[in-house]
């Protein structure tokens, strides 16, 4: 009795199970039917809402550090305002509301609006305030994606060699476009979530890879840099001039230590500057070198065996006929010893220098010394000067050349140059950049000093060298440039610029002043040029001279350089304004 019992009771229960399973299931189907008649349209609408999509997106971008590890441009993050027009309403009302805070035009944002895409930017890269007043409005359809911004945390600092980025973190300028493929980060994926009511917003990358760029190491010493922008922007707001530049460089390894212009520009808002300041003028510009170019025709002189430094040359008394060109002096000179004719930069002397080594000796000795041809540094646009053939060099052109006319120059092939008498004769390649570093700094690709060849001897450049103290003498063109505690030598240099009529104008100079210090041991190869001096004072000596010496005196003790021994003890009395 008791087992049938157990059998009914199984049974009920296994009813009333089945029972309650189809009046729940009858229930579920019935919403279901409700749902999908009654508000079917509704629920696809928000089911349309919801999303998982993924974007593509940059890498951060690597590093620029100057020789000393100090940042010179760095990626940060920020947010990027997008937005998606289907989810929009009110086109009109939210243009507005986002123009208001973003401070732009309306018009601007409601043609982004009203596009027929699912997804449009609406700015890229807004400010940390703009993100939060947007966010705190909760509009709908928009969204904030996470980005990279490049900065430059010293502002000018090097900015005509650094460069600058676009938008998209792509390299526009400098050595950010050089070595863009270097820098520029790999790209990654994001993955973009939202739910139906626009709630739970993510943005993850995926993290599996390193999409960092790799990072640049920098020749320049950000210290030196500062100083030598700091004395060239005086230099060319003192004398109203139209530009200037200082070249710094380590004659042993044509390590560049600064690379300074003047006017100086913010890459940082580059678009608020044009083209003519953003450029990198010592590398890209040439200009007739004046002056200067006498150390390389004295060089020529002696490297020929033809004369000693204390050859003499009839200098005319001042004026020099050449066929149908006079060469002047600005002050009558006779007899002037080779090293003299440095020291009073005579232009007469330099012409008789040319007509006695000729055309071929003096073209081979400026191409030894680099002119004529790019010296390779990593720097793009850079112009090669002008030399010519020697074959096509008239009489005159001999001459013209002999004292730096007919010629054109890059400041950095000027500085090398110089550099090469520094370093007894041997000339190196410019490096601006020591190395390649992926994202933990272990170095890529290194760049070792690379030397380009012997330019003179080592007993010709000793020579041009004492030729170069002595214009820092009493009675030299150089004087301004002597230092406190430190031995120098140098050359001036001043040249007119050619007009728009293809002449020589009579108001529009170049400036400059080449040299290194100390002398026994060269640690520093500067190069000042000042564009277009106002004023009478528009010399080499007065207005270039001065640079030098503030830059050079600065950087030496910066260095912890001792003092010379053989540093000179006299007081400048006066200095000799002419053709340098």
């Amino acid at each position: 009795m008791k087992t049938l019992s157990t059998q009914k009771s199984l049974r009920f229960r296994m009813a009333l199970i089945g029972f309650l399973f189809f009046i729940g299931l009858g229930t579920i189907i019935g919403r279901a039917v409700y749902l999908q008649v009654f508000f079917g349209p509704s629920l696809a609408e928000q089911a349309y809402g919801q999303y998982e999509k993924t974007i593509q997106t940059n890498g951060k971008r690597g590093s620029i550090f100057d020789t000393r590890m100090r940042e010179v441009a760095v990626s940060i993050e920020t947010l990027s305002l997008a937005a998606y027009p289907r989810k929009i309403q009110d086109t009109r009302q939210t243009a507005r509301t986002i123009a208001r805070i973003l401070n732009v035009k309306p018009q601007s944002i409601a043609r982004k609006l009203d596009a027929d895409r699912s997804f449009v930017w609406v700015k890229r890269q807004i400010t940390p305030k703009e993100a939060r007043a947007l966010r705190d409005l909760q509009l709908k359809g928009l969204e904030f994606l996470p980005e990279h911004s490049r900065y430059y945390p010293n502002r000018t600092l090097a900015a005509q060699l650094v460069g600058f980025t676009g938008i998209d973190g792509n390299g526009l300028e400098g050595i950010e476009y050089l070595f863009d493929a270097e820098l520029a980060g790999r790209k990654g994926i994001a993955t973009v979530l939202k739910d139906a009511f626009g709630r739970g917003f993510e943005a993850q990358e995926d993290m599996t890879t390193n999409t960092s760029g790799n990072n640049v190491i920098l020749s320049i010493d950000g210290a030196i840099q500062h100083l030598a922008e700091k004395a060239l922007q005086q230099a060319v707001e003192t004398h109203k001039a139209k530009s200037g530049i200082a070249v710094v460089m380590a004659p042993r390894t044509g390590d560049i230590l600064a690379l300074a212009h003047a006017p100086l520009f913010n890459p940082n808002a580059f678009g608020d500057f044009n083209r003519d300041v953003r450029r990198n003028r010592a590398v890209t510009d040439a200009f007739e070198p004046g002056s200067t170019m006498k150390l390389f025709s004295a060089a020529a002189a002696l490297e020929s065996g033809c004369c000693t430094p204390h050859t003499i040359f009839y200098c005319e008394n001042g004026n020099y006929r050449i066929g149908r060109n006079t060469v002047h002096d600005t002050k009558k000179h006779g007899w002037l010893s080779l090293q003299r004719i440095v020291k009073y930069s005579s232009n007469i002397g330099a012409v008789k220098i040319g007509e006695t080594i000729g055309a071929e000796t003096l073209h081979d000795t400026l191409q030894r010394f680099g002119f004529g041809r790019p010296t390779g540094i990593a720097c793009p646009g850079e112009s090669k000067g002008s030399l010519g053939a020697n074959k096509k060099w008239s009489t005159f052109d001999v001459a013209a050349v002999s004292f730096g006319h007919g010629v054109s120059v890059s400041a950095i092939q000027l500085t090398a140059a110089v550099a090469a008498i520094a370093n007894r004769g041997i000339l190196m390649k410019p490096r601006v950049i020591l190395s390649v570093t992926d994202a933990r700094g272990r170095a890529i690709r290194t760049f070792e000093p690379q030397p380009v060849g012997r330019a003179i001897s080592a007993k010709t450049a000793d020579a041009v060298t004492r030729m170069m103290e002595m214009v820092l003498t009493e009675g030299g063109t150089g004087v301004e440039a002597t230092l406190d505690g430190y031995s120098a030598c140098g050359k001036t240099g001043t040249a007119q610029k050619i007009g728009k009529d293809g002449t020589y104008a009579q108001d529009r100079y170049v400036a400059s002043f080449a040299g290194f210090t100390p002398v026994e041991d060269p640690r520093l190869a500067i190069l000042v040029i000042i564009d277009e001096p106002h004023g009478e004072d528009h010399y080499g000596g007065t207005v270039a001279a001065p640079v030098f010496r503030e830059i050079a005196q600065s950087a030496l003790s910066y260095l912890n350089v001792r003092p010379s021994e053989r540093a000179p003890k006299m007081t400048v009395l006066s200095t000799t304004k002419g053709t340098g």
